[in-house]
C-alpha cells in the first residue's frame, strides 16, 4: 500500500480492521453491574477474551464498507467465461424463503415434508427431459461433487460387468482442454488419466481420440467431454464419439458445467451421451461465491439408474417417500440430500421460463457472446475461427508484441468499473481471455464493455499508454499485489 497518501477514493472508503479500530474501554451498550454476582461456572473469570472494543456507529460502518467492497452480480457485470455468473431473478429468491421451504429439517416425518419431497421430484423430472436422459438425483453438493458421483456411477457399472469377465479397466480419457476437476475426479475414483488432445478448431482431435482407442480400447473406462467445451466451442462430433466409446465398451460422460448455452435446443442423451451432470447454480440460476452452496445433480441412462446414490425419492400412489434400501447403489454421497434451497431456486426458474423460455435463454446467451466476438476481433486475437456459443475466447497476441499481457488488461477492467473476464483459461490457449456475458446482460451493458477493451488495446499504441496501462488500477484502495507471495505466503492472522 502507498502510504504516502490518504486511501480513501471519492465513497470508496479504506477500512481497517475492527481490532485496528479497537480502543481500551470503548462499548456501544451501557450495561449495569450486576449486583451480588456469583460465578457458578468452576472456573475464574475471563477479564479479556480479546474482542475489539468499538462503539455502535464503528460497528455499523465497518460491516457496511465491508459489504460495499463485495462485487457481486447485482453491482455488476461478471464476464466470467465458463462460470455463467447470470442475475438471479428474485422472485427464485422469494420462494426458497418460504416457511415451508426454508424451515423444514431433513428428519422430519415424510408426512409433514410432502411438498419438499414433491418438489424434488418435479425438479429430477424436468430435468431429465431437458437431457434426454431418463435417471437424475438431486444429491451432489455441487459440480465437482456431481463429477464424482457420475464417475462412481460408471464405476459400479463397469464393475459389475468386469467381474463375470474377470478383467478391470484402468483407464479414462479427457482432453486438453477440460475442466481441472475432470481428470481429478477420474483419479479419485482410482483411474489413470490419458490426454485427448485439441485440434486447429479447438475441438476434440477426433484423429488422436480414435489411436487411444484402438491402443487402449477394453482397458478405456470413459471420456469426460464438456460440451460445449471450455474453449466456448460445440463438439459437433459427439455421436461419432459415442459410437466410438460404446463399441469398445466404455461410457461417454458429459461435463453439463456449459449446459447454458443448449437448454432447450440439444439433450446431450440424444448425442450418445451415458452419464451427465449439471450446474444447477450456473444454468439455473442459483447463487454464487462464497465456496457454495451449490447444486450438481447427475442424469443417467436406464441402465445405471440402480447404482444412483441413495437416497432416492420415489412416488407411491399421492405420496412422496425416501427410498434408501438399494445394495447395488453406489451408497450415500452426503449426509441429507443436496442444497434444498438450491432446488427451490432452480425449479422455479423452470417454471417461470418453460420450455420456449429456457429455450430463449440459450439462444440469448450465444447471441450475447457472438456479439462480443464481433466486436472485439479486429483489436485482439482470437485463436479459433467462426463463430462461438456462450462465451467468447481471445488472447493477448497482439497486445504482446508491445509488452502488455492478459494481466494487464484484466487489471485495466479493474480501473474502468469492470470485473475482469476470466484470464488465462483454458491453458490450451496463451495469454488467454474467456469472456460470458450470459443471456441476462443488455446490449447497453455490453457496449460499455466493448468500449472499454477498444480503449484498453488503443492505450498500447505509444509509449505513454503503455505505461499508464501497467501502472493500472490507480484508483482503487488496493493496487497491484504481488499475487504469487499472496498466495504462497498468506497472513492468516492478526497482530497488533
Amino acid at each position: 500500500m502507498n502510504n504516502t497518501r490518504p486511501q480513501h477514493r471519492g465513497l470508496m472508503l479504506e477500512e481497517k480492521l475492527l481490532f485496528e479500530q479497537s480502543m481500551q474501554g470503548r462499548c456501544g451498550v451501557d450495561l449495569p453491574s450486576t449486583k451480588n454476582f456469583q460465578n457458578n461456572t468452576g472456573i475464574s473469570l475471563r477479564q479479556n477474551i480479546g474482542l475489539p472494543q468499538v462503539s455502535e456507529p464503528q460497528v455499523v460502518r465497518h460491516f457496511v464498507r465491508l459489504s460495499q467492497m463485495n462485487y457481486s452480480i447485482d453491482g455488476g457485470f461478471f464476464p466470467l467465461g465458463s462460470c455463467t455468473m447470470k442475475h438471479n431473478p428474485r422472485l427464485n429468491e422469494k420462494l426458497a424463503r418460504l416457511d415451508g421451504f426454508a424451515n423444514i429439517h431433513p428428519l422430519q416425518p415424510e408426512e409433514s415434508t410432502q411438498g419438499a419431497l414433491k418438489l424434488i421430484y418435479t425438479l429430477e423430472n424436468w430435468l431429465a427431459e431437458l437431457c434426454g436422459l431418463p435417471a437424475v438425483t438431486l444429491t451432489p453438493a455441487a459440480g465437482a461433487h456431481g463429477e464424482l458421483a457420475g464417475m462412481m456411477v460408471i464405476k459400479k457399472a463397469l464393475e459389475e460387468k468386469e467381474h463375470k469377465k474377470g478383467q478391470k479397466r484402468k483407464l479414462v480419457l479427457v482432453p486438453d482442454s477440460a475442466h481441472g476437476t475432470n481428470p481429478a475426479t477420474a483419479k479419485t475414483c482410482g483411474y489413470d488419466v490419458h490426454t485427448i488432445p485439441s485440434a486447429a478448431d479447438g475441438r476434440i482431435n477426433i484423429t488422436a481420440l480414435k489411436e487411444a482407442i484402438l491402443q487402449h480400447g477394453q482397458n478405456i473406462a470413459a471420456f469426460m467431454v464438456t460440451n460445449p467445451n471450455t474453449c466456448g466451442l460445440f463438439e459437433y462430433n459427439t455421436l461419432e464419439i459415442a459410437n466410438l466409446l460404446h463399441n469398445v465398451g466404455a461410457y461417454f460422460y458429459c461435463d453439463g458445467a456449459n449446459f447454458n448455452a443448449i437448454v432447450g435446443k440439444a439433450r446431450p442423451g440424444d448425442l450418445g451421451v451415458d452419464v451427465m451432470q449439471f450446474n444447477l447454480h450456473k444454468t439455473f440460476s442459483t447463487p454464487h461465491g462464497g465456496g457454495g452452496p451449490g447444486c450438481g445433480p447427475i442424469a443417467v441412462r436406464s441402465e445405471l439408474e440402480k447404482f444412483l446414490p441413495i437416497p432416492r425419492v420415489i412416488k407411491k400412489d399421492e405420496t412422496y417417500h425416501f427410498k434408501t434400501d438399494n445394495p447395488q447403489s453406489i451408497g450415500r454421497l452426503k449426509a441429507f440430500h443436496g442444497h434444498f434451497g438450491m432446488m427451490v431456486r432452480a425449479l422455479s426458474y423452470m417454471m417461470s421460463h418453460g420450455k420456449n423460455g429456457l429455450k430463449q435463454v440459450a439462444e440469448d446467451a450465444v447471441l450475447n457472446a457472438n456479439y462480443l466476438l464481433k466486436n472485439l476481433e479486429e483489436h485482439f486475437h482470437t485463436p479459433f475461427e467462426g463463430p462461438c456459443m456462450h462465451e467468447c475466447l481471445l488472447s493477448d497476441k497482439i497486445q504482446k508484441e508491445h509488452g502488455i499481457t492478459t494481466t494487464d488488461i484484466a487489471k485495466g477492467l479493474i480501473e474502468y468499473g469492470f470485473h475482469p473476464m476470466t484470464v488465462y483459461f483454458p491453458l490450451i490457449v496463451k495469454g488467454a481471455m474467456l469472456i460470458e456475458p450470459t443471456e441476462s446482460e443488455p446490449k447497453e451493458v455490453l457496449d460499455e464493455f466493448i468500449m472499454t477493451m477498444h480503449h484498453l488495446a488503443n492505450l498500447i499504441k505509444n509509449e505513454d499508454g503503455q505505461t499508464l496501462l501497467k501502472a493500472l488500477p490507480a484508483s482503487t484502495p488496493r493496487r497491484r499485489l504481488d499475487e504469487t507471495q499472496a498466495a504462497r505466503r498468506p497472513t492468516l492472522r492478526y497482530k497488533k
